[in-house]
């Protein structure tokens, strides 16, 4: 008879950003299947941030919606002290939240469009992980997983915020995981690759020619799903990678060890 094993973070609570939809919804939905007794759903978009509590509770899972913008250090300290205030702890954070980018040269830069792109997907990670790191260092450790990108280990043409935005939260993962090892806390990166997403399909202007001819390009040969990185995600937060930190994994197909990067024509 096989061994019977409770699930990867059975007991735990666990925060994710950007969980309205993609790959913070498969997120939540992966931290749930596999035991945690409460999930925060954080997101500016109230009405997906309600269809994934709604999700969670169909797979019996005690969710919380906390409405925040990920650039306010007063949002991302409240979606933290919702999380405790909730469930009395804040054990696992998957910091996800990101925008899009306009698709252009770096000479046809919008500087606004930069600063925009940089303060969600960079300065994001950075304010949410303040609040998390105070919270689980003074609560005897935790994990914390961020969201970079295969643009913040490549250089991606017509792409130059978001990449540089990807490439600065795997230096921050670095950095916070050396500073917190001695504290209990981990903190690692997901390197997400191309992912169907809602903002995959916009940023390809919906074409399911690109998206085929995307999933063509990747080694595994095809798209990766939301669960994909979910599944790697609560891996980073469970006590089975609990030796891991400091570390920018790939979910990608191969496009990576290909040396691929997502781009549009």
């Amino acid at each position: 008879m096989s061994e019977v094993r409770g699930g990867l973070v059975d007991g735990k609570v666990a925060l994710v950003t950007g969980g309205a939809s993609g790959i913070g919804r498969g997120a939540a939905l992966a931290f749930a299947r596999e035991g945690a007794r409460g999930v925060v759903v954080a997101d500016r978009d109230k009405a997906g941030g309600v269809d994934t509590i709604e999700l969670l509770g169909a797979e019996g899972c005690d969710a919380l919606f906390v409405e925040t913008d990920v650039t306010s250090a007063r949002d991302t300290t409240a979606m933290v002290d919702a999380a405790v205030g909730r469930y009395g702890a804040l054990d696992c954070a998957f910091n996800n939240a990101g925008i899009d980018m306009p698709w252009q040269r770096i000479v046809d830069g919008d500087e606004d469009a930069f600063d925009r792109v940089l303060a969600v997907n960079l300065k994001g990670v950075f304010l949410s992980m303040q609040a998390e790191l105070c919270r689980m260092a003074g609560n005897g450790g935790g994990t914390i997983v961020n969201t970079s990108s295969t643009a913040g280990l490549l250089g991606t043409r017509g792409a130059s915020s978001y990449t540089a935005a990807k490439h600065g939260v795997i230096g921050l993962t670095k950095t916070a995981a050396l500073e917190y090892a001695d504290r209990g806390v981990r903190v690692n990166a997901v390197c997400p690759g191309p992912i169907v997403t809602p903002m995959l399909r916009r940023s390809l202007g919906e074409s399911d020619e690109q998206l085929a001819r995307i999933a063509a390009s990747t080694p595994i040969g095809r798209l990766g799903q939301p669960a994909d990185v979910g599944e790697a995600v609560v891996w980073l937060c469970s006590e089975r990678s609990s030796y891991v930190t400091g570390l920018a994994v790939p979910v990608d197909g191969g496009l990576v060890e290909g040396h691929g990067a997502l781009h549009r024509d």
